[in-house]
């Protein structure tokens, strides 16, 4: 699809009902519904360059995110059309309530902003998500509401920044760094 080439109004909103269902179904923790927006699932996280790709791997994504904030949600700011995706800004909340990857529950509660691509194919499928987020943004909210004078909080605080920065290290996944330059020609 031409980047010019704007679908009609009848698949914008089509696009826009399977996007917002999406987002319902993802608080409502109902992973079925939300995979069976995908006819393949796959999510693309750039902050860490990561992708989850298949069912399974984005229902180990749902588990380990949902342990982590047992309350997560999100608010909608702006939902926007392209010619291949729904662009949807938003912000994401939810309460650090379970381990992150190797970082420790912090308690700290953590309203982030983000932008996420629902990209569709030519045939109006929902091919990934792929977000757009400071890690660091969340962190430092994560890390705010430790008390530095309790030595459990500071316990706390140093097993969450090594668990952070051994997560840093990881390799990007080489399908987010193979990417083709788009044809700008008019």
């Amino acid at each position: 699809m031409s980047r010019f080439n704007i679908p009609s109004e009848s698949v914008l909103r089509a696009r826009e009902k399977v996007v917002l269902d999406h987002f319902h179904d993802e608080v409502r923790q109902a992973w079925d519904e939300v995979l069976a927006t995908f006819p393949h699932p796959r999510y693309e996280l750039i902050a860490p360059m990561a992708v989850h790709d298949g069912d399974q791997p984005v229902r180990g994504y749902y588990d380990e995110t949902r342990t982590a904030f047992p309350d997560q949600d999100h608010e909608i700011i702006a939902l926007r059309h392209s010619a291949d995706a729904v662009i949807v800004e938003f912000w994401l909340l939810g309460t650090h309530l379970g381990p992150l990857g190797k970082i420790p529950p912090t308690g700290g509660r953590h309203r982030t902003r983000m932008t996420a691509y629902f990209v569709f194919d030519e045939h109006e499928n929902l091919v990934t998500e792929r977000i757009y987020f400071d890690q660091l943004t969340i962190l430092r909210q994560l890390f705010a509401g430790l008390d530095k004078k309790k030595p459990g909080d500071l316990l706390t605080l140093g097993r969450a920044i090594a668990g952070a920065l051994s997560m840093a290290g990881r390799e990007p996944d080489p399908r987010l760094l193979d990417t083709t330059p788009p044809d700008l020609s008019v």
